[in-house]
C-alpha cells in the first residue's frame, strides 16, 4: 500500500523558515516523482515544487524560486521542502504527492497518490 506522511507544518512569523517532510512508503521510491503542493482557503491548489528521484532533477516556479528548496534522502525514503523567508500569502495546507512515472507533471490530476496535508500558517 502507498502511503505518503507529510509532517512539519506549524505556526510561524512571517520571515522565517520551515521545513516539511514526505515520508513515503509501499513503492520503489527511485522510480517515482514527488511533489509538494499546495492549497489556500478558497484558491486552487498549486504545485510548489518537485523531484525526480531518479535522477534527483528538481522543479520550482517562479512564485516560489529562490524561496523553496526540494530535496530527496532516497536511503530515508523521505523528500523535504525547505522554506525561507515565509510570507502570510504562503498560508496554506501542503501535500505531497506521488507521480509513479517519475515524471513531475505540472497538474495535480497527473499525480496518483497523496498524503493527508500538513498546515502552515504565516502569521503577520
Amino acid at each position: 500500500e502507498v502511503q505518503l506522511v507529510e509532517s512539519g507544518g506549524g505556526l510561524v512569523q512571517a520571515g522565517g523558515s520551515l521545513r516539511l517532510s514526505c515520508a513515503a512508503s509501499g513503492f520503489t521510491f527511485d522510480d517515482y516523482a514527488i511533489g509538494w503542493f499546495r492549497q489556500a482557503p478558497g484558491k486552487e491548489r498549486e504545485g510548489v515544487s518537485c523531484i525526480r528521484n531518479s535522477d534527483s532533477s528538481t522543479y520550482v516556479p517562479n512564485s516560489v524560486k529562490g524561496r523553496f528548496t526540494i530535496a530527496s534522502d532516497n536511503a530515508k525514503n523521505t523528500v523535504y521542502l525547505q522554506m525561507n523567508s515565509l510570507k502570510p500569502e504562503d498560508t496554506a495546507v501542503y501535500y505531497c504527492a506521488a507521480d509513479p512515472r517519475g515524471r513531475c507533471p505540472k497538474w495535480d490530476y497527473e499525480y496518483d497518490y497523496w498524503g493527508q496535508g500538513t498546515q502552515v500558517t504565516v502569521s503577520f
